[in-house]
C-alpha cells in the first residue's frame, strides 16, 4: 500500500462521540449522523471519523471514536441537536493512504497501512488520532472510498 506525507491544518468536525466496539458503534453512529445532517440541513465539508484508541491496546467495550462532518470555523451546532458536540483533529503531518473498502472491512486497510508504515527507515507514529475520510456514499455504490490519516513523525535513533 502506497502512502504520501502531507501537512494537515486542523479540521473543526461537528458530531457524535462513540465509545465501544467499532466494527458496531461506528455504523450505528453514522446512521445517526445522517438523520442529524438531513435534518438539521447540514452542508458537510467532509465525512470523517477519528480513532483515538489502539485496538491491540485497548478493550474493545473501552475504544472511542467520533463519527463527524468537517464544517467552517464559524459554525454554529443548531438548536435541538442532542448529543452533538464539536472538537478538532489535530494539524500536523500525516501519512496518508487511499483505499477502496467492500464488506465493511475498514479494519483490512488499516492493518495494511499500518504494517506498512511500521517499516518505514524514516518515519515513526507519533501521538494523536488517526482518522479517514470518506470520497463516495458506499451505501449507494457498494463500496467505499476512503482515505487513511495517521499522525508521523521523523524517526529517532
Amino acid at each position: 500500500m502506497s502512502y504520501t506525507v502531507k501537512q494537515c491544518e486542523k479540521r473543526r468536525i461537528a458530531g457524535f462521540h462513540l465509545v465501544g466496539p467499532w466494527e458496531e458503534k461506528v455504523k450505528q453512529g453514522f446512521a445517526q449522523l445522517s438523520m442529524w445532517v438531513d435534518n438539521k440541513k447540514i452542508q458537510p465539508l467532509e465525512w470523517i471519523c477519528v480513532y483515538y484508541d489502539n485496538p491491540d491496546e485497548v478493550p474493545a467495550e473501552k475504544l472511542r471514536a467520533d463519527v463527524a462532518v468537517t464544517v467552517g470555523e464559524a459554525f454554529q451546532v443548531p438548536p435541538n441537536s442532542e448529543g452533538v458536540m464539536t472538537t478538532e483533529v489535530p494539524a500536523g503531518q500525516y501519512a496518508v493512504a487511499a483505499a477502496r473498502v467492500y464488506n465493511e472491512e475498514f479494519g483490512a486497510s488499516w492493518d495494511r497501512f499500518f504494517d506498512e508504515l511500521l517499516s518505514d527507515q524514516a518515519l515513526q507514529i507519533s501521538t494523536g488520532p488517526c482518522f479517514e475520510i470518506y470520497r463516495n456514499d458506499g451505501q449507494r455504490d457498494g463500496y467505499w472510498e476512503i482515505e487513511m490519516y495517521i499522525p508521523v513523525e521523523p524517526k529517532t535513533l
